[in-house]
Parts: C-alpha cells; sequence; structure tokens
C-alpha cells in the first residue's frame, strides 16, 4: 500500500495551526480535549451581545503536538487560539471576578447540554470552581489557532492530580 492510500495520521497534522468547527457533542468533545489546560487572562473574554458571539483568546497547551514532541524529545508548545461560539443568547459565570484583568484562568473542559429545538447550554468548567455558562440557539464553536507555536513557560506537561 502506498502512503497516498494510506489514512491521515493525527501525527501528521501536528505542525500546522489548527481550525475547527463543532456543531454536535462529538465534534465539540474533540475541541474540548484540544483546549483541556489552556490559559486566558480574564481579560480575553469577549461577549458581543449585539451580534450574538461569544470568543476567548487562549494560550492554548498542544495535545496534538505530544507524540512529535516526545519522539524528537524536544520542548512542549502552545499556541494563541480563538475559541468562539456564535448564536448566544446570554452568558453567566460564576468562581470568579470577569472584570479582574490581573485573573488568570486555567480552561479544563468544554460540555454541551442540549434543550428544545437545538437551543441548549454551553459549559466551560475552569479550575478552581469556576465556570462560563453560554446560553445558545444552536452549537457552533470554532476553535482557530492565530500565532505561531512557542515553548510553553513552564517547559511542563500539565498534569491533573487524582
Amino acid at each position: 500500500m502506498s502512503n497516498s492510500d494510506q489514512d491521515a495520521r493525527f501525527e501528521d497534522g501536528a505542525e500546522a495551526p489548527l481550525r475547527l468547527m463543532a456543531m454536535d457533542d462529538e465534534d465539540l468533545q474533540v475541541i474540548s480535549a484540544l483546549v483541556q489546560d489552556a490559559v486566558f487572562p480574564a481579560s480575553e473574554i469577549a461577549w458581543d451581545a449585539r451580534h450574538r458571539r461569544f470568543a476567548l483568546l487562549l494560550n492554548r497547551f498542544r495535545w496534538e503536538d505530544m507524540p512529535a514532541a516526545q519522539r524528537r524529545q524536544r520542548p512542549v508548545e502552545r499556541v494563541q487560539s480563538v475559541l468562539s461560539v456564535s448564536d448566544v443568547l446570554k452568558v453567566q459565570s460564576q468562581g470568579f471576578e470577569r472584570g479582574d484583568k490581573d485573573l488568570v484562568l486555567s480552561l479544563l473542559s468544554l460540555s454541551f447540554v442540549p434543550a428544545e429545538d437545538g437551543m441548549g447550554r454551553l459549559e466551560l468548567v475552569l479550575a478552581g470552581d469556576g465556570a462560563i455558562a453560554l446560553e445558545v440557539e444552536t452549537l457552533d464553536v470554532t476553535l482557530q489557532d492565530v500565532t505561531r507555536p512557542y515553548i510553553a513557560p513552564s517547559r511542563h506537561t500539565p498534569e491533573h492530580p487524582e
């Protein structure tokens, strides 16, 4: 079998910037895994109520690059990415002060709780018992890398002690 006849491998895309969309729960699980342990200042939370768009500028850990980093024994990386959500009707937060410009938050996961007619609630779970809840008309989430990857300042893979 020639290389052109083989399926693409996850590692093959490790050097390319990500641009992913989620319109169902299965897609959202992929984006959730990729944004796990992303950090962002509270000042990088934006909600445009008139255009019903919510966005975060994240410093995302590049989980998709881990196999290559380990294989080549090089430092782990982060990349700045925009996580945007369309058709947002309402935004709520808990566990942190949205106005605190010095506060840095860590994103743990994304999940969607469906309601009637495709509407629902997108939940962004943050470290330290914080959360952001978006009431959405439909699930429409985009994750896009907007800078080149850089060496993670800590030079360590995020860990979650049990």
